[in-house]
């Protein structure tokens, strides 16, 4: 239940200004889930049913390309971050990637059907349909702006802005695949970037 966890409650309050009488309203709605490290929020071809707020933990979504038979990493999420197969999720179509758990984790989740009758019980809560839809348009067109127009360290570093600790919680070769590149080439970024000093350094 969101009302027994504060910071869940103050995050979707910030996120779309919704009221103490919002969430009290939505309380019935929203549960809790922990997901072991290795097992999947949800399945490639499969409808993803459910919108997911990450408590604890981490999330890649991935897709398996069935020709060479490895995966390809398209986006991480972690705390307080909502996770969903956002396509999926509105079409009602089944899902063209997994979404895997990195760590042990926990979220707290809304179904589709009970999130679309929230939109009618007050404009707070379809604005937070509005803002979920333009965040995740925002992520889509990001990704696609970052695999045109940056360098491989570039959108490494904007990673890292994105998830801070991210290098010390799941392996090389996961931001490896996020990038595009090969592990030696993740290797000298690292090293080219802990080479060069620190503009801010002595101030």
């Amino acid at each position: 239940m969101i009302v027994s966890n504060d910071k869940v409650t103050r995050h979707l309050q910030n996120f779309a200004g919704l009221t103490d009488k919002d969430i009290a309203e939505a309380q019935p709605y929203w549960r809790s889930r922990k997901i072991s490290k290795g097992d999947f929020f949800n399945m490639q071809s499969m409808v993803c049913n459910d919108l997911g707020l990450v408590v604890k933990g981490i999330f890649r979504i991935y897709y398996r390309d069935p020709a060479t038979e490895t995966d390809k990493n398209l986006f991480f999420f972690s705390e307080d971050q909502f996770v969903v197969s956002f396509r999926s999720f509105i079409s009602r179509n089944p899902c063209w990637y997994f979404i895997e758990a990195m760590e042990d984790s926990e979220i707290v989740f809304i179904s589709y059907q009970d999130l679309n009758n929230l939109y009618g019980t007050s404009s707070n809560w379809a604005t937070f349909g509005r803002l979920l839809a333009e965040q995740f348009f925002a992520y889509a067109q990001t990704r696609t702006e970052e695999l045109m127009f940056f360098t491989h360290e570039e959108r490494y570093l904007r990673l890292l802005k994105e998830h801070p600790n991210i290098v010390d919680r799941i392996p090389a070769y996961h931001i490896s695949s996020y990038l595009g590149i090969t592990n030696p080439s993740l290797s000298r970024i690292r090293k080219r970037l802990r080479a060069t000093p620190d503009p801010d350094a002595g101030q």
